[in-house]
């Protein structure tokens, strides 16, 4: 049993608390399933009560709505937007009038979240929100909004909790979950066979991301720098992964080309940590993947593109010089970005080319990005449980 679980949780004699949690997407519902189990080992006879996907579900939560209702919320589609405000001023009226929470967990999706959250604290309801929206990143004015909506925020990144500090909010951070779940030291010849991936070449892992948009923005620019490896190193084999059939097929019709072409090209969906895990050098578009590539301890070179318009208006928006998540924990651009116009072939290959050719620099990075998981690694599931416990207990 984890240290922190060794403190006296509730008996049959005291009341039963009522937590009500809002996740949405399979990040969420994964981070919700845990986090109720090491709530029930603290309040064995809580009840747990909002949104959440399967594995909240099997975990013991009453799901009102389907975890669908807070998909991804965009301008193209106004029927989901319609759809997610109606099911926030249902989940108000409910937990406001009908069931009222002795406090109420957000798990990721802000846009939906806070709104909730902020309805709810009005009407006296302690509120926590799980994961920060990224506004030590950009658009910092949503901070004001996360007051008037958050009583305690639970990040996953140190420099968040010093973020919310330096604005006088209430913040933990907890770690984060992935530590617990990518193993470490991955044994790179046990993956390399499972890929069934040549076992006598270097493996260069490309991730052009999971988005359509940002197959169609990286599909060329990937396609082209494994082709200028190539041609300066025969020994390199090249694995792109995919999180699906669709991206896969979306990606080799945008360079309009057949993979059956190239004898050194691998494609594999839906396995992307372990592609990682075999490779020796990996091209990833920057996002989560980043941070998954860290605590497989695999150098990294970190690339994005956006329209010229979004780009344009992000730049104004932005409060930071370093997008990969790697680099902000480590606290330093540890691993080379190329974003926007520096995202080109020929810079692209140069750094893989030197992670391949100068041993002290790859040596260096590893043992950077294993400083990475230590920051990271803080059981946070078990930590969150133990700030919720604490506020649930603590008397206004």
């Amino acid at each position: 049993m984890p240290q922190s679980f060794t403190k006296i949780v509730s008996t049959s004699k005291e009341p039963v608390k009522h937590i009500a949690i809002v996740a949405g997407e399979h990040s969420g519902d994964l981070l919700g399933s845990k986090l109720i189990d090491d709530l029930k080992v603290l309040l064995p006879n809580a009840s747990f009560e909002g949104i959440g996907g399967p594995l909240m579900i099997k975990s013991g939560l009453n799901s009102l709505y389907p975890i669908e209702n807070l998909s991804v919320i965009g301008l193209s589609d106004i029927g989901k937007i319609v759809n997610a405000f109606r099911t926030r001023n249902s989940l108000a009226h409910h937990f406001i009038n009908i069931k009222r929470p002795d406090i109420f967990i957000g798990i990721d999706v802000p846009d939906f979240n806070l709104g909730l959250e902020e309805k709810l604290k009005n009407k006296g309801i302690k509120t926590v929100q799980y994961v920060s929206p990224q506004v030590w990143a950009w658009r910092g004015y949503r901070v004001k909004k996360i007051h008037r909506a958050v009583d305690h925020m639970l990040t996953l990144f140190p420099f968040e909790e010093k973020y919310y500090k330096e604005q006088s909010l209430p913040v933990t951070c907890v770690g984060h979950p992935l530590t617990e779940i990518i193993e470490e030291n991955s044994e790179q010849s046990k993956y390399k066979k499972s890929l069934a991936l040549p076992g006598d070449k270097k493996i260069i892992a490309l991730l052009p991301g999971s988005r359509n948009n940002e197959i169609k923005r990286h599909a060329e620019l990937f396609f082209t720098t494994s082709r200028l490896l190539s041609d300066k190193n025969k020994n390199l084999h090249f694995v792109f992964a995919f999180v699906s059939e669709d991206s896969k097929k979306q990606f080799w019709q945008k360079i309009d080309k057949n993979i059956e072409d190239y004898k050194d090209i691998t494609c594999i969906t839906g396995m992307a940590r372990d592609v990682m895990a075999a490779s020796d050098v990996i091209l990833v578009s920057s996002g989560t993947a980043t941070l998954e590539a860290a605590l497989i301890a695999r150098p990294m070179v970190v690339t994005y593109k956006v329209s010229a318009l979004s780009y344009h208006l992000l730049r104004y928006m932005m409060h930071v010089d370093m997008y990969a998540l790697a680099n902000h924990v480590y606290g330093e651009k540890l691993v080379p970005e190329f974003i926007q116009n520096e995202a080109r072939p020929d810079k692209l290959a140069s750094s893989i080319m030197r992670f391949l050719q100068d041993e002290k620099e790859y040596s260096r990075v590893v043992t950077g990005l294993k400083k990475v998981r230590v920051t990271l690694n803080n059981a946070a599931n078990t930590k969150a449980a133990d700030v919720i416990f604490g506020m649930l207990n603590k008397t206004a």
